[in-house]
């Protein structure tokens, strides 16, 4: 799925504009003032498909940014639950090291102090193959390439870039 700026629906002919780019398998939807797009694109690899319908988009007519890949790549507990279609009494014991006690479950990355925090869903993946609770490698790889081209498209999509480079000389 492509989170997309620059239309919404209101915006004429956009069917017919993403059609002749290319996206005659995307469907269109909105949410929340919102415009998105679910993809059922044949490629030779997951990446190809991802980048080829992030190239057709953005070569329209139209002024059309991908702002980002969706599943998110940072999970909450729950959302971790509906993703592996799990009770989240199940991934709650994982969570809190109540089930592999010698494989801690990794440590959330954001939201620390908040009631939910949240982990990334590589991370929650990686744990879950080591675990042999997935077999499924291509899973990691997905989130794994969702994540790397997301902070791409931020990185792409920030507005101060110059203040942004002053603090990486800083850092580095």
């Amino acid at each position: 799925m492509l989170v997309l700026s620059g239309v919404n629906d209101k915006t004429k002919n956009l069917e017919d504009v993403l059609y002749a780019a290319g996206c005659d398998d995307a469907l269109i939807n909105f949410r929340n003032g919102t415009a998105y797009l679910d993809f059922d694109r044949q490629a030779f690899s997951f990446e190809d498909a991802v980048i080829s319908a992030i190239k057709a988009v953005e070569n329209t007519s139209l002024n059309i940014k991908v702002m980002s890949v969706a599943p998110d790549y940072y999970v909450s507990e729950s959302e971790v639950a509906e993703r592996l279609h799990l009770k989240r009494q199940t991934v709650s014991l994982w969570f809190k090291g109540e089930r592999h006690a010698k494989n801690h479950f990794p440590a959330p990355a954001i939201k620390l102090t908040a009631k939910s925090p949240l982990w990334r869903w590589y991370d929650v993946l990686e744990w879950l193959y080591q675990q042999k609770k997935i077999e499924n490698s291509e899973l990691l790889e997905h989130a794994k390439l969702i994540e790397h081209i997301n902070m791409i498209l931020f990185d792409r999509n920030l507005a101060e870039k110059k203040y942004r480079q002053k603090i990486i000389k800083k850092l580095i």
